[in-house]
């Protein structure tokens, strides 16, 4: 508001001159007008019936202006009497003077008389109108009335044959979205809910609803009491794209996962919960772990970490784009990833679990006074203290797993589960299906309330019986399209539901969104995650992300041994077999190699040395066989370079024109070597560099 305005208002009382005549304001404009009209009338010499025919004109305006907006004829009658009263005091006080008492007392009781008139027919107006749309509604809510009456008793009839009991419908609720209704039903004789349940399919079968609608029984208020939601419109067989709004959220007061049946949100509160998520191949699941991640990178007091063996692909497009410098902030600062912690390989899992439980053990003693300020055995989470949610792709697979390095994996995230509810750090696990293995971990089933089942109509491994026990009436073919399923939490019984779909450019829209949203790792925490947590992003750290060069053999150089035999080179060229596959051409090269010779052996003791002047790399016999040509040419580089060693960057180099191999895979070689001890790393940061284990210092000569 400006100044001027202020002042303005600040002199006084302000005149609408738009407004309305109220009343009062009429009677007064209706008098102080055919005052002035009479003292200038009498003071020019007017023709008195001028101010009566002009009345006149007035009354039969006003009445053919209210019988088309159709006023009342006590309205009517009241405006034409004002005109026409008006009128005739201005033509009597023309002739006989206005400036005299009688004049002034008359002028004063017509302008009271009018007031009261304008009022009562107001007051009128305003009560008849009332009517009208009381009237309206009682009409509507007769039709209403009458189609839900229609409604309920269909239903009771329907019950009645197919259940074999007898209920009262106390109310029915037409949905907003017009996708259905629910019924609050009371059973009677205290039959509970279940029993309705059970016959969800032939119930929704006789109402003849379309594919992908059911008739869906759930607790009413009380035990004694039902709720029937009966949908009759499908909403899960059409993608639902992830809301453009990205708000803040909070794990305290739930992050939505998608719809319902009659477009209600489905909050996960995960705060003391974990949570399952299974779903078969070309069920959704991936777009639905990438909604999980959309959701936690829009809370503020939400830290995601993320472990996924399969090469990091959940979580690369939420972190690429930022580390790669692809996103911009409007105020220039760089836009930090949209998940806090990515593990893409054993190691850093392991790092990423260890590094959870030194936070979560840390926090129980050193936030005891919090606890106690409180007055609480949960963590107070907020952006000061965040919650870190790790999601594990495939984790339930993980706690089943008997590989020992799994089973290595599986200890720490069950330790996690078990120990760290209350400081603040919970899991989302999800499996490829709801079998009795991935179920049988009794920690999952007691801590992993909250569950999602991605159907995709697949019926192998889908046991929704397990995945949702004491829940009846669910089938698989009751949700045969991507990213349609079944979701329960605690607060919501199993329905099905229908996850948002989230598209690549989304996931960088709320990457650039949230970047200065996300909450930082409180000081205690970072403290007791150590290093490992700081340095996540480091280059070494992350290069794996970077890393195109292909694994496989397919594409290595054919062998340019000399030696006659039989030359098996293009099976070296063949792509990538099975592991069985695997062991069984290893099997064959060795019986080949045993009976034609195809690999020559070093010289035996005694026998003519190499000639001199060449590189020496009868040290490269005694190393494990490596897996390509130019890993086979790195190692020797690196023998070769003595004493003093060399970093990767300058055997990537000398790689580059024949091998096309990156920094980034000499550096990952370089690792692998430096654990099994085959090379020995020296120096840090810029400085460091790589001798081989028979150059380095305090390495006993070869006799």
């Amino acid at each position: 508001m400006s100044t001027a305005t202020a002042k303005q208002q600040g002199s006084g009382p302000v005149l609408d001159w738009a407004a309305g005549h109220g009343p009062v304001t009429g009677a007064l404009s209706a008098t102080t007008g055919a005052f002035a009209v009479a003292t200038t009338g009498a003071a020019t010499a007017m023709p008195p019936g001028w101010a009566l025919a002009v009345g006149a004109a007035g009354a039969l305006g006003h009445t053919i202006v209210g019988l088309r907006v159709r006023n009342a004829g006590r309205t009517l009658a009241t405006r034409a009497a004002s005109w026409l009263v008006g009128a005739g005091w201005t033509t009597w006080a023309m002739t006989h003077g206005p400036l005299t008492w009688a004049a002034l007392g008359s002028l004063a009781t017509i302008g009271v008389g009018i007031g009261a008139a304008a009022r009562s027919a107001a007051l009128f107006e305003e009560a008849r109108e009332e009517e009208a749309l009381a009237a309206e509604q009682r009409e509507i809510a007769r039709e209403l009335s009458a189609e839900r009456r229609a409604i309920a008793a269909e239903w009771i009839e329907r019950i009645q044959r197919i259940c074999h009991i007898s209920v009262r419908v106390h109310g029915v609720e037409k949905w907003d979205t017009g996708a259905g209704y629910s019924l609050d039903l009371e059973p009677e004789g205290g039959i509970t809910y279940d029993r309705i349940a059970q016959y969800s399919v032939t119930l929704s079968a006789d109402a003849k609803l379309p594919h992908g609608c059911t008739a869906t029984a759930s607790p009413g208020i009380h035990q004694g009491r039902t709720i029937l939601d009966v949908t009759t419109v499908n909403v899960l067989q059409d993608d639902r794209p992830y809301p453009n709004d990205y708000g803040p959220l909070s794990v305290l007061t739930g992050i939505p996962w998608g719809v319902r049946t009659n477009a209600e949100l489905v909050p996960a509160y995960l705060r003391e919960q974990c949570a399952l998520v299974v779903g078969p191949t070309g069920s959704g699941k991936t777009n639905m772990v990438h909604t999980i991640l959309a959701g936690f990178a829009r809370a503020e007091d939400v830290l995601t970490w993320v472990i996924d063996l399969n090469a990091g692909s959940a979580g690369l497009p939420w972190v690429l784009p930022a580390l790669n410098g692809e996103l911009e902030r409007e105020d220039g600062k760089p836009v930090r990833p949209g998940i806090d912690w990515l593990a893409g390989t054993h190691e850093e899992a392991l790092t990423m679990l260890d590094a959870a439980l030194a936070i979560g053990l840390h926090r129980k003693k050193a936030y005891q006074d919090v606890l106690s300020k409180a007055n609480t055995d949960l963590l107070p989470i907020s952006p000061k203290i965040p919650q870190i949610m790790l999601v594990i792709d495939e984790g339930a697979e993980i706690l089943v797993s008997t590989d020992r390095q799994m089973k290595e994996l599986a200890k720490k995230i069950l330790e996690v589960i078990r120990m760290l509810r209350a400081m603040g750090l919970r899991t989302v696990l999800t499996a490829l299906g709801a079998t009795g293995s991935v179920l049988g971990n009794l920690m999952i089933r007691r801590e992993g309330k909250v569950r999602v089942a991605l159907t995709g109509g697949e019926t192998e491994g889908m046991d929704l019986g397990k995945m949702f026990p004491g829940r009846r009436g669910l089938r698989v073919d009751q949700a045969p399209y991507q990213g349609a399923g079944f979701m329960g939490t605690p607060e919501s019984p199993a329905a099905l539901f229908k996850a948002w779909r989230i598209l690549p450019n989304q996931i960088r829209e709320i990457t650039a969104a949230t970047s200065e949203r996300h909450p930082r790792l409180d000081d205690v925490s970072a403290k007791a995650a150590g290093p490992a947590y700081a340095r996540r992003w480091d280059a070494e750290r992350t290069a794996w992300m970077r890393d195109h060069t292909p694994d496989s053999r397919a594409g290595t150089e054919p062998s340019t041994a000399t030696g006659s035999g039989l030359n098996l080179s293009a099976l070296r060229n063949e792509p990538e077999a099975p592991p069985h596959e695997n062991e069984m051409l290893r099997r064959f090269r060795a019986e080949i190699d045993a009976q034609f010779g195809t690999a020559p052996e070093p010289p035996a003791t005694g026998a003519e040395p190499p000639a001199p002047g060449g590189l020496n790399l009868s040290a490269l016999n005694r190393e494990p066989e490596q897996d390509s040509p130019a890993q086979r040419a790195a190692l020797a580089l690196l023998l070769a370079s003595g004493t003093e060693g060399t970093g990767a960057s300058a055997i990537a180099r000398a790689l580059t024109d024949e091998y096309g191999t990156t920094r980034q895979t000499v550096v990952r070689w370089l690792q692998e070597w430096s654990k099994d001890g085959t090379a020995v790393r020296v120096g840090e940061g810029t400085k460091a560099r790589y001798v081989h284990r028979d150059n380095a210092p305090g390495t006993p000569p070869e006799s």
